[in-house]
């Protein structure tokens, strides 16, 4: 799928939202995994490189998993990808939670990636700590660019990346990681801020299934209150976040 095809399935929602509705599941994953390689490919013809951020999640993992087939291997420079994660859950790499666990086994660990290019988030000890640690992996490794794409999906809840209705993550100005309490969890999670992930090119957020409409219905249509559905902060008026949707998941907004 070449980049106008691409681009031509994309379309304005509000200001702050464009939208995508491929298909049902199959084709939507067929979507996102393009649209991914597409994005990567016109990063390194731009800049040499091509940053992005993981998320977890089930998508993700057929994101990785269809990146990893034979035919898209040669479809990417990996060795000019630079891997971070959006967010981490405050577990050993080796833990089946762990998000850069899953995405690895899922397909990231079989693209030529160098591994000197695979920054993990290391939430298991000190979250806080190394929180500021990161961020200056980050700087160290992008000089202050903004991310190239950072990728996202949505809980039921209308989280997104570990940003939890009613936390405190959800109001730190001037940071771009940081170590989050969520409380209905009771547990820590490590993720990149609301100013951090707006910043970035590119933002995809990734719902898949009908289990998931009602609350994209409600995040759409529901009036603006990120302190109870968080991911309504994700995209501004001058840098819009691009929701993919299958048609389950779109049914009640269509």
């Amino acid at each position: 799928m070449d980049r106008q095809r691409i681009a031509s399935m994309i379309k304005a929602y509000d200001d702050r939202r464009d939208i995508a509705i491929p298909g049902d599941h199959q084709d939507t994953l067929s979507f996102c995994v393009n649209h991914f390689m597409s994005v990567a490919n016109e990063s390194i013809d731009d800049d040499g490189f091509f940053s992005v951020a993981l998320s977890g999640g089930s998508t993700p993992k057929a994101i990785f998993e269809g990146l990893a087939l034979e035919r898209n291997r040669s479809e990417v420079d990996w060795s000019r990808v630079l891997v971070f994660w959006s967010d981490e859950r405050c577990v050993p790499p080796d833990d089946p939670d762990s998000n850069y666990r899953m995405a690895m086994d899922s397909g990231i660990v079989h693209l030529p990636i160098p591994l000197e290019n695979v920054h993990r988030m290391k939430a298991e000890k000190d979250p806080e700590e190394y929180a500021l640690h990161y961020e200056k992996v980050i700087e160290e490794k992008l000089s202050s660019k903004p991310f190239d794409l950072i990728m996202l999906g949505m809980g039921n809840d209308g989280h997104t990346a570990s940003l939890f209705p009613k936390t405190h993550g959800l109001h730190a100005p001037g940071r771009q990681v940081i170590a989050n309490y969520v409380p209905q969890m009771e547990a820590w999670r490590m993720t990149m801020t609301y100013d951090y992930i707006n910043a970035a090119k590119r933002i995809a957020i990734y719902v898949l299934g009908k289990g998931k409409a009602h609350i994209v219905q409600s995040v759409f249509q529901s009036e603006y209150n990120p302190d109870l559905y968080p991911i309504q902060k994700i995209g501004t008026e001058t840098n819009k976040a691009l929701w993919i949707l299958d048609n389950a998941a779109a049914e009640l907004i269509r």
